[in-house]
């Protein structure tokens, strides 16, 4: 308790630790697998309390912030999130050094930077070349969930997954049963701000297939 009222990283109401001390620059790029300040992996991992999860990111002070906040919570919530944790790496790059061949079951990219300018097109975190290694990571029937709140970067991201052979879209029955979906626009700090400006959402959510010759 006393580290808590020292330390001005940490909220003394809550013992979590304050987003404004680990706040990158607004011009940083983040990649955001599932994770970003780690509201949505937090939810997932009551949802899914059996299941290991990592989330990943690009920022180094996101990433101190979101390794804080999982180890607060260990502490006030005993026996409970022990099954999830944060690296920071550059995952556009380094996936395939992390996981074996379809050893995942999900991935999540929830807004995204949008990379407007068509020259840094290539450096979406969808795009036809990226999806090969997500392919590969994935195991068939594993699902890729994606959200923006820009409409051309959903448009992009959905006809890139439409237009490659080992994805397919998920019904709209299966979008409806699937608890996940849920939390894509409510669990993380950018869904909340779009949600609280009245903003729309674009989701594209695929099943990892095995192609047909």
């Amino acid at each position: 308790m006393l580290e808590q009222e020292t330390n001005p990283t940490i909220s003394k109401s809550t013992g979590l630790p304050r987003k404004r001390f680990y706040r990158a620059r607004a011009h940083s790029n983040p990649l955001n697998i599932g994770c970003g300040f780690g509201g949505l992996l937090i939810s997932l991992s009551t949802l899914f309390p059996e299941v290991l999860m990592i989330g990943m990111e690009l920022r180094d002070k996101v990433t101190e912030y979101v390794k804080e906040r999982i180890l607060a919570l260990r502490v006030s919530n005993p026996g409970q999130y022990q099954n999830i944790s944060v690296v920071r790496t550059n995952s556009m790059k380094y996936i395939p050094n992390y996981f074996e061949k379809g050893q995942l079951t999900k991935m999540f990219f929830l807004f995204p930077d949008p990379h407007f300018k068509e020259k840094n097109h290539r450096r979406r975190v969808i795009s036809p070349h990226l999806l090969d290694e997500y392919a590969y990571v994935l195991g068939v029937g594993g699902i890729i969930y994606t959200i923006t709140d820009v409409e051309e970067l959903g448009d992009w991201m959905r006809s890139c997954l439409e237009n490659h052979p080992m994805f397919e879209a998920l019904t709209k029955e299966e979008l409806e049963a699937d608890p996940v979906v849920k939390l894509l626009s409510s669990a993380t700090e950018e869904g909340q701000k779009v949600a609280r400006n009245g903003g729309q959402t674009f989701q594209a959510v695929f099943r990892r297939i095995v192609p047909t010759s």
